[in-house]
């Protein structure tokens, strides 16, 4: 009678603590203190050494070509992200200067781009189909400005990945917060 009423203890209070687990579920928190970043990337990621690029990089263990990476670059210190530009705006400019470069064999489609509000800072969320010489990927990006710095944080995959990933990068990309 003791373990059976046990037993159900153990089940009341598992379910009980299911219910309290994050809707986040499957990623980790990446913090930046020094350059003042935030986001969340997809458990299995390791962050991969990159010298004269991005801030930061985390690839996924079995899926390689799936990456999350944070890019900072200066802005005048009285410039926000709307004197950059709309949302389009920036999202065309981020498409030429970094995502497709002239002459870089790639293309960029910007697919959307619309502006969101968190804890009192503008974000520009970017969704893009990117067509490779060998391949067609698809990358979400969320961009800030904050402190003199332009943040763009990227996540990437393959076009025939998107629909498994879509719904754990847009977490990825709206996890994103500048201070």
């Amino acid at each position: 009678m003791l373990k059976r009423i046990a037993a159900i203890l153990l089940v009341v209070l598992s379910l009980s603590l299911t219910g309290c687990v994050s809707k986040v579920t499957g990623l980790k928190s990446y913090v930046d203190t020094g350059d003042g970043y935030q986001f969340l990337y997809p458990n299995g990621w390791l962050p991969i050494a990159v010298s004269n690029g991005p801030d930061v990089v985390f690839r996924d263990l079995i899926q390689q070509t799936e990456n999350v990476s944070v890019v900072i670059s200066p802005v005048a210190k009285d410039k926000t992200l709307a004197d950059l530009g709309t949302p389009t705006d920036v999202g065309y400019k981020l498409s030429k200067n970094a995502i497709a470069p002239t002459d870089s064999g790639r293309e960029a489609e910007l697919v959307s781009a619309e502006a969101r509000e968190s804890r009192s800072k503008n974000y520009y969320i970017l969704e893009y189909a990117v067509k490779l010489p060998n391949q067609e990927r698809h990358n979400l990006a969320s961009v800030a400005v904050s402190r003199g710095k332009l943040f763009t944080l990227n996540v990437s995959t393959t076009e025939e990945r998107w629909p498994k990933v879509k719904e754990a990068f847009e977490k990825v990309v709206k996890s994103f917060s500048v201070y």
